[in-house]
């Protein structure tokens, strides 16, 4: 992908991009298939088996906010 914003990401992807930006004490969410998909676009990395955003994720999320808007209208 050449860009950043190419990333087509489902709504759940997105809220589960979102939600690690502050991730739950536990590290834990409540669908960890989504971690698997935004593992394999490279957005997201596990360490110690808790789920944590890339420096790619961050951009992507930072950049994509607007659709973030689209999803709540």
């Amino acid at each position: 992908m050449s860009n950043d914003s190419d990333f087509e990401l489902a709504p759940d992807q997105w809220e589960a991009l979102r939600t690690l930006r502050n991730p739950p004490s536990n590290g834990r969410l409540s669908k960890p298939y989504l971690v698997a998909s935004l593992v394999e676009l490279g957005l997201v990395v596990i360490n110690d088996g808790v789920p944590a955003m890339t420096p790619a994720g961050r951009k992507v999320l930072v950049r994509g906010s607007c659709r973030l808007l689209d999803l709540v209208a």
